[in-house]
């Protein structure tokens, strides 16, 4: 293949893989989630520069193949002949379908003897990892049932090898999976609450999320199952206080604009409705519709160590400092954005399908009244960092009511059947750290009084890609949480309009005649 050709293939496969990681001899060199990379085709080779806080990697690529969602490198390390391999993987599973089998059998057998052993009196059944489509069960979870005379509680475990997502998801299954077996045995006994089986070191985040769970609607039991020295370890949920998390200062605005006006002003004069969005005192981002695709930097000079500002392009993960000589491919780039990215744009486009969420969340953003019209449309941020212990995720927009009250707005654009779980977590978080009263010691809504009760959770989909079992999680969520799910119309691009809304007074499923917005 030519390098262009090469440049190309690369290219057009990693804009389409936002969260694939990079093999070097068999080993993670790095994860696109956290990394960057460039590509470049001058001097008729093709050249592909991958970084991270941790380490810095140029290669040339020879030769490339995308086989079974894997982009396959043959490479060079520059100063070396020898060609080398490199992988770049979709999937953050690596495993083969038949290792991925075999490691869920031995698991499911020795979650029955831990039970055996430490639930006696206990009978076991329905043990399975089989595949249930329809109740949304795939084959990462063993799930069963632990029955004594009329009692009975739901089992399910997830074994050491799945990945770290599949962990922190095991608790939105094993709701779905104590609601299933509650249905099916009407009458019979009583299916009091759920046992959950995590791996030993990986249960913060499923801690933090059961912690915030009806406790009048079932029993809720964590474990931490050590599958080498087969331990069992009882984890406490019962401390709602008891969050990992902590707070990052909130930006002076003003100051950093400022700092950039010569950048903003460079990009505005090509896109001059673009969003600007301050990350922090040294970084500002611009977007078009949601979708990055610039950052304006302050860096030091390689020869004087002064202060500069430059600025860096590209989407996703691809990053590229913007000179003389690229300056007509950031035109390009920025002209596709602004031809591609509209209401009624090319659907099948890379550029139009990139970050949905995004989109929307800069719709909510500009006027978050939308979602509720006691939201306060002038007091939002957006992409709030939320660090625990278990993960670094990033709020979609914290506001407050008009009378200061606290509110989380969780987005998503598609349908997702961690929403619920996934915006209790981060309303346990913004809680956390209220009944602290971090939010205005750390700089957020400066000059604005907040109110002293728990913030409100608002969950917004569109109104037809809602997950059925949306519902259901929904129910097992605290009654001291104040929740509100808000459908929105299909043609949100167009611009955000309520449907329907759902609060946790109303008894049966989502309706879209509970309410009609006006």
């Amino acid at each position: 293949m030519s390098p262009d050709a090469l440049t190309q293939t690369v290219q057009d496969f990693l804009s389409e893989a936002s969260g694939a990681v990079v093999l070097e001899d068999g080993a993670v060199a790095f994860d696109l989630g956290r990394s960057k990379y460039s590509i470049s085709g001058e001097y008729n080779k093709c050249l592909l520069h991958l970084w991270s806080a941790e380490r810095n990697t140029v290669r040339r690529v020879i030769d490339a193949e995308v086989k079974n969602g894997t982009l396959r490198l043959a490479v060079q390390r520059l100063g070396q002949s020898r060609p080398t391999k490199l992988e770049i993987c979709r999937e953050r599973d690596r495993r083969t379908p038949s290792a991925r089998k075999l490691a869920r059998a031995s698991y499911e057998q020795k979650l029955r003897h831990t039970l055996e052993r430490h639930f006696p009196g206990f009978a076991i059944t329905r043990l399975t990892t089989g595949v249930d489509l329809e109740k949304s069960f795939g084959p990462i979870y063993a799930r069963g049932l632990l029955r004594q005379g009329q009692s009975a509680f739901a089992v399910l475990g997830v074994n050491a090898s799945e990945t770290q997502a599949s962990i922190d998801a095991a608790l939105t299954f094993g709701i779905l999976w104590l609601d299933v077996c509650r249905q099916s045995q009407p009458g019979k006994f009583l299916v009091e609450g759920l046992n959950l089986f995590v791996p030993h070191g990986c249960s913060a985040l499923v801690r933090e999320r059961m912690a915030n769970l009806n406790r009048a609607a079932a029993k809720w039991t964590l474990f931490e199952l050590d599958e080498r020295h087969d331990c069992l370890v009882e984890i406490d949920c019962s401390d709602r206080g008891n969050v990992a998390t902590r707070l990052v200062h909130a930006t002076n605005d003003t100051a950093a604009l400022e700092r950039f006006a010569e950048s903003i002003a460079k990009i505005r004069t090509i896109l001059p409705n673009c969003e600007i969005a301050v990350l922090s005192a040294a970084e500002l981002a611009f977007r078009w519709r949601g979708l990055e695709f610039a950052r304006a930097r302050m860096d030091a000079e390689a020869t004087t160590f002064r202060s500069k500002q430059e600025i860096v392009f590209g989407v996703g993960a691809e990053e590229r400092i913007l000179d003389h000589r690229n300056w007509a491919f950031f035109l390009q780039l920025l002209t596709a954005v602004r031809d591609t990215r509209h209401p009624y744009g090319p659907r099948q486009h890379p550029l139009f399908r990139m970050h949905p969420e995004r989109w929307l969340e800069s719709l909510v953003v500009a006027d978050v009244s939308v979602v509720d019209e006691r939201l306060e449309p002038q007091s939002q941020y957006s992409q709030v960092p939320a660090f625990s212990a278990a993960d670094r995720a990033m709020l979609d927009v914290l506001t407050t009511t008009r009378d200061g009250r606290l509110a989380v707005v969780e987005l998503k654009a598609d349908e997702d059947i961690h929403l619920p779980l996934q915006g209790l977590d981060y309303w346990s978080r913004v809680e956390w750290h209220h009944s602290r009263g971090e939010f205005p010691h750390f700089g957020y809504f400066p000059d604005r009084e907040l109110s002293p009760e728990k913030p409100l959770l608002y969950l917004v989909a569109p109104a037809f890609h809602v997950h059925p079992a949306t519902d259901i999680l929904l129910r097992y969520i605290s009654p001291e949480i104040q929740w509100e799910f808000v459908g929105i119309d299909e043609h949100w691009r167009e611009g955000v309009k309520v449907v329907f809304r759902k609060r946790p007074e109303t008894k049966r499923g989502i309706e879209l005649a509970a309410r009609v917005a006006s």
